[in-house]
């Protein structure tokens, strides 16, 4: 097995030490809209799937429960909006990898023109938002 060069290994060290820091600073210093309101420190993954009776959207939200998580339309576009926080008896806790992204979010989806009925549930670590279309 080949020695790793100390010089090289230190480097590398500091790099993911700065990628890591900076990535934490991101999640927890947002700063705030012209409004006054915190703008959202991160955007969840998405799928969009269309059949003709339906628009479903699966939000990538694991540990988010549905019931706090704002779905609304606003001129033709999906606003999907919340907060991912850690668990009461988990903020003393010494962090030693926070990859799951917190603070609030935000995801805009343009909606095709139409009328929608809005529902959500929870499946597999997703929230999915079903827009059934109205004719």
């Amino acid at each position: 097995m080949p020695r790793k060069d100390p010089v090289n290994w230190m480097l590398s060290e500091a790099i993911d030490s700065l990628v890591r820091a900076e990535r934490l600073r991101q999640q927890f210093f947002s700063l705030q809209s012209k409004a006054g309101l915190p703008e959202p420190c991160w955007e969840p993954p998405i799928d969009v799937l269309e059949t003709d009776q339906e628009i479903l959207i699966l939000v990538a939200l694991p540990g988010v429960d549905p019931d706090h998580v704002e779905a609304t339309i606003e001129e033709g576009t999906l606003v999907v909006s919340g907060h991912r926080v850690l668990p009461v008896e988990l903020r003393n806790a010494r962090i030693h990898r926070l990859e799951l992204p917190q603070g609030r979010f935000e995801r805009r989806i343009l909606l095709p023109t139409g009328r929608y009925a809005v529902s959500r549930f929870a499946v597999n670590g997703c929230i999915a938002l079903r827009l059934a279309k109205s004719v």
